[in-house]
Parts: C-alpha cells; sequence; structure tokens
C-alpha cells in the first residue's frame, strides 16, 4: 500500500447527518466568503509551484512571491537550477528562512527531475514523496493545485479549523485528511483547502481568535 494511502482505518468522527448539514453550511459559507479561488503562490511551471511550495515552509505566500522572481531569474528552468551554485541558491531564498535546508531540497529536487524525469516534476504521489523536501502535505498540494487530482491538502490552518468546527475529533494529520475526504465530495475538495486555509488566517486564526467576527464560529 502506498504511503498516500496509509490513512489510519479509524475514522474519528462519525460522518451523520447532523455532520453532513454543518460542513455544507461551512462549504456555503467559505464560497460566499471568497467565490474566487486563485492558487496563492506565484509559478510559471510545475516546478517553479514546487520550489514555490518548497520554500513556503513556516513562511508567509507574501514573502515568497517577493523571492520567486529572483529566483527565477537566476534559474529560468529545472537544468538552470540543478546547476546553480548552493550557496547562490541560499542567499536568494535567505528571507524565507530555513533556507539552507530549503536550498538543498530544491537544488536536489531539480537534480533529480532533470536526471530522471526529462525535466518534468512527476505527477504521483509514490514519485513526489520521494523528492528531497516533499513530504505528504507537499505532494498533496502539488497533486491537487498543479495536476488536478484528487487530494486534499492539510497544514495547520485546516487541521485547526477542522477540530474547531467539529469536522474531526483527531488532531493527528492523516485522520483529518481522511475525515475531510469522507465529509466533503471530491469536486470540492481543490477549492475547498484554498478556501479554509485564507479563511483560518483571516477570520479564524489560532490566537486572538473572536467568535463574534468569524462568521463559521459564531453560528455553529
Amino acid at each position: 500500500m502506498n504511503d498516500h494511502h496509509a490513512y489510519k482505518k479509524a475514522v474519528a468522527i462519525e460522518v451523520n447527518e447532523a455532520i453532513r448539514i454543518r460542513a455544507q453550511f461551512i462549504l456555503k459559507t467559505l464560497e460566499a466568503v471568497y467565490p474566487i479561488v486563485d492558487i496563492p503562490l506565484i509559478h510559471t511551471s510545475p516546478f517553479t509551484f514546487l520550489v514555490a511550495v518548497i520554500l513556503s515552509a513556516q513562511c508567509t505566500d507574501k514573502r515568497v512571491n517577493q523571492v520567486i522572481p529572483h529566483l527565477c531569474a537566476a534559474a529560468p528552468n529545472v537544468y538552470a537550477m540543478a546547476q546553480l551554485p548552493l550557496e547562490m541558491i541560499e542567499n536568494i531564498i535567505r528571507p524565507c528562512g530555513l533556507f539552507r535546508s530549503k536550498a538543498r531540497a530544491i537544488q536536489s529536487c531539480a537534480q533529480i527531475i532533470s536526471t530522471n524525469y526529462n525535466g518534468n516534476v512527476p505527477s504521483t504521489f509514490e514519485a513526489l514523496e520521494k523528492l528531497p523536501g516533499v513530504g505528504h502535505k507537499t505532494a498533496s498540494v502539488m497533486i491537487a493545485q498543479c495536476f488536478g487530482g484528487d487530494a486534499f491538502p492539510v497544514d495547520t490552518h485546516i487541521r485547526r479549523l477542522a477540530h474547531r468546527w467539529g469536522l474531526t475529533h483527531s488532531r493527528d494529520v492523516l485522520v483529518v485528511e481522511n475525515n475531510l475526504k469522507e465529509i466533503f465530495p471530491k469536486t470540492v475538495w481543490h477549492d475547498l483547502h484554498i478556501r479554509m486555509i485564507r479563511f483560518g488566517r483571516e477570520y479564524c486564526p489560532a490566537r486572538g481568535h473572536c467568535i463574534e467576527v468569524c462568521p463559521i464560529c459564531k453560528a455553529l
């Protein structure tokens, strides 16, 4: 069984009619708040998107979008990135934090993709998760946002909201992901995970959360 299918078998919450009604309200509210869904990270190809996702770890999308154009100017394609000196990558991406480990991951990914995949980013969970710096969440983001596959990436915002909104009782990322996939239809996974991330940042943060200004929490 592939790692991305190795979800814990015990479902952390019973998907009953009450949960489905709650989920429908959440979905409709998010669609009303964010009628248009755009991928927040600047990219020009699957590879530049992969680089952007790697850079986004513990970093804001705004900062990543400021850095990506400079990195792409220095290395406009995967082959150029594979040859770019590690120190140069580090210097360019330094504002994103964790720049040494991210630079190694970016360079190694470029070298592997150039050598093993003819310069094309692989489009399967199994291949993506073997790339340096690419875990299950990053692979899920790539599958969902770049390749249009059936994936529901769960980051800290989505895990927090799913728990706060009673869509799961678990803190385990894979269990939360499995619960959300059970509750929501595949057709909404792509846009829903982007909407949830934005909502978690703007209306339902971990700290300073005000129920009265949160259109979902104040109604649940």
